[in-house]
């Protein structure tokens, strides 16, 4: 459900603008205006927090110590200069080079130390440039063999010019006999040779280097060395990522505070000591009376109205405890509905754990999530059982129950295998049991897998419309009853063309093109009404392409749900593969461990692909095809009140 929202503003007295932020952060239910504001101060709040990001990606390459001190860290001396810098186990640095760290007691200043790691991570950035560049010129200098260009240098000053060449064997052998060279070495694809007293004419001569392999070799040696001298200084470093992340939050704060008093607006015009300024922002109505209190205990002027049609207001979502399981996926995917928009949070978790354990199809990985699940939840129980895991469990339940249903564990083809119990506990109507029997029963095992895929395309698309038939309350629910019939006569149009077969035919065609006809009416007349149905009409005519579109629209969006079968049938063929390929190696001693090392990669990487197969297409028909049925774009932003979220140690 979303909650509904109050605009307010606020008014404070200036001089009081600070303390006013600070109580108001405190009560932390109103979520600010965003507005673009710049200062001095948030420029350089900004500056650190981009820095400090900056530092924290560099060590988070490197995982922190658990036990004991990082190694003290020395570092080399490279082309006569002395990087003498050593790092104790906080990250202090001890003397020369480097940032000015804290030598007293305790932990070195954050602001040198990221300085510090900053400075590290350009010079690591440099030396493997450096060393890209020694590596490129060893590999153009390797066929020459190892010479010294001071030679060649010396050679021209007493009268003798040799000039290197490295030609193509077309362009040696088109060499005239006037031109004097020495052959060093030729092969296929060059010919490297030294022109005698005068240049080639048209050819570019080899750019010489200005050092010799051997010295390139060496320069190439002490970068490596320095790398490997920074790589454990950032291993000791990496003690800081703690530190580094509890400042980035406050940091966080402090920004959120800056821009809240940065996009204060001042009311000028009378004297300083009455000057006061004035913030917008939206509560929850629930929160208004709290707001309210606050107001008359500091003294803010203080007024709510219901938010106009063009005002940003942000969503906040209040679901019970089932619904709410949805709300890591939501998180992670980042999307939220816009506040005039539907809240479908209830039904996305529905279907959206039917789709899971139907992609996923496989009993036997659901006892792997379902353990998991079970484990990571007795562990967390006496801090709280995040609620990750609380979707994991429901989603590994889903997925058990579907590949018992199914009688698909691990992927094993033959199901004389598998303990008769096992098999007794699938349903008849789609299980690999009676697939396996003939291929009639095989044919009839696929035709009701395709035809549940369909019909529930069906039921989700459906209550799509419902929704948005509560939503709206107008004639427009005419339009989405025609949406509904336009959606049944399709589905039964699908069923004859796709679903029928051989093994069972599907009547009703007839009757199905009368329902889809008739609906598509009603969805011509009342889909774009807006008070008229004069002007509805208009409308429609004006798009008639994209309403003739809606047509082939509404037969994909059904046909979308295949996927969710064919997904399914994938993963277990890939799975029927890993065992089929592990198989021959279990019953030999020598290959057992390698058996046994490919069942589980195999398998592992089915786990992998499945997940992946569940974001793309578990979602997708949630967050688009349903969606779309139901009128709701993901247009909005969550709403995140000015309030304190770090604890202060």
């Amino acid at each position: 459900m979303i909650v509904p929202m109050k605009k307010v503003s606020l008014v404070v007295l200036d001089k009081e603008r600070e303390a006013s932020l600070e109580k108001l952060r405190e009560a932390g239910i109103v979520h600010l205006e965003k507005k673009n504001v710049s200062s001095d101060s948030l420029a350089r709040l900004l500056d650190r927090r981009a820095r400090l990001e900056t530092a924290l990606g560099l060590l988070r390459s490197y995982p922190p110590p658990k036990k004991g001190k990082p190694e003290t860290v020395q570092s080399t001396v490279i082309g006569g200069a002395v990087r003498d810098t050593a790092y104790t186990a906080a990250g202090r640095k001890v003397p020369a080079a480097g940032p000015s760290l804290d030598s007293g007691a305790g932990k070195p200043e954050k602001s040198d130390m990221v300085s510090h790691v900053l400075a590290l991570g350009e010079e690591k950035k440099s030396l493997q440039e450096q060393l890209a560049s020694r590596m490129k010129e060893q590999s153009r200098l390797a066929p020459w063999g190892n010479f010294d260009p001071k030679d060649l240098a010396f050679l021209a000053e007493k009268g003798i010019n040799l000039i290197p060449y490295e030609l193509s064997p077309r362009a040696y052998d088109a060499l005239g006999g006037e031109t004097r060279v020495l052959v060093l070495s030729r092969n296929k694809t060059g010919v490297r040779l030294l022109a005698v007293g005068s240049e080639i004419p048209g050819e570019t001569p080899f750019a010489l280097p200005g050092q010799s392999l051997a010295e390139t070799g060496v320069l190439a040696a002490e970068l490596r060395n320095r790398l490997a001298d920074l790589e454990k200084q950032f291993r000791a470093l990496a003690v800081n990522q703690a530190a580094f992340e509890a400042e980035f939050k406050d940091l966080q704060e402090s920004i959120e505070f800056e821009s809240a008093s940065a996009g204060m607006e001042i009311v000028g015009d009378v004297p300083q000591e009455f000057t006061v300024s004035w913030l917008t922002g939206f509560v929850p109505r629930d929160s208004l009376g709290l707001l309210k209190r606050t107001a008359a205990e500091n003294g803010w002027a203080l007024r709510a109205d219901d938010p106009g049609p063009d005002d940003p207001v942000p969503t906040k979502l209040k679901n019970n405890k089932f619904a709410s399981l949805i709300n890591p996926l939501t998180d992670f995917l980042e999307v939220v509905p816009g506040y005039n928009e539907v809240d479908i949070s209830g039904w996305f978790l529905f279907f959206f754990v039917i789709f899971f354990g139907m992609i996923f199809g496989d009993a036997g990985y659901g006892a792997l999530i379902l353990t998991a699940g079970i484990i990571g939840i007795i562990r967390t129980a006496k801090k709280g059982v995040p609620p990750v895991l609380k979707l994991l469990l429901l989603l590994g339940f889903s997925n058990f129950v579907w590949g018992t249903l199914t009688c698909s564990w691990f992927g094993i083809g033959d199901l004389n295998r598998l303990p008769a119990f096992l098999r007794n506990l699938s349903l008849p109507l789609i299980s690999n049991v009676r697939a396996a029997r003939s291929a009639q029963d095989s044919g009839i095992v696929q035709q009701n897998l395709m035809i549940f895929c369909f019909s529930l395309a069906l039921l989700q698309l459906s209550i799509g419309h419902i929704l948005a038939i509560i939503h709206d309350k107008s004639l427009k629910i005419l339009g989405h009853i025609g949406s509904i019939a336009m959606l049944t006569g399709m589905y039964f149009i699908i069923l004859n063309l796709i679903a029928s077969n051989e093994y069972r035919r599907i009547p009703l065609f007839p009757p199905a093109l009368y329902i889809f006809a008739a609906g598509f009416a009603l969805n011509f007349v009342f889909a774009s009404y807006e008070g008229s149905v004069g002007r509805s009409i208009l409308e429609s005519l004006k798009n008639i392409i994209s309403v003739i579109l809606g047509i082939a629209n509404v037969f994909s969006d059904i046909m979308s749900y295949i996927r969710l079968w064919a997904v399914g049938l994938a993963g277990a063929a890939i799975a029927s593969t890993v065992n089929a390929m592990a198989g021959p190696m279990l019953g030999r001693l020598i290959l057992f461990i390698f058996g046994m090392a490919l069942l589980l990669f195999g398998h592992g990487l089915n786990i992998v692909l499945n997940v992946l197969s569940v974001l793309v297409h578990g979602v997708r028909l949630n967050t688009l095809e349903f969606s779309g049925h139901v009128g709701l774009a993901w247009a909005g932003y969550a709403y995140k009140p000015f309030a304190k979220r770090t604890k202060k140690a």
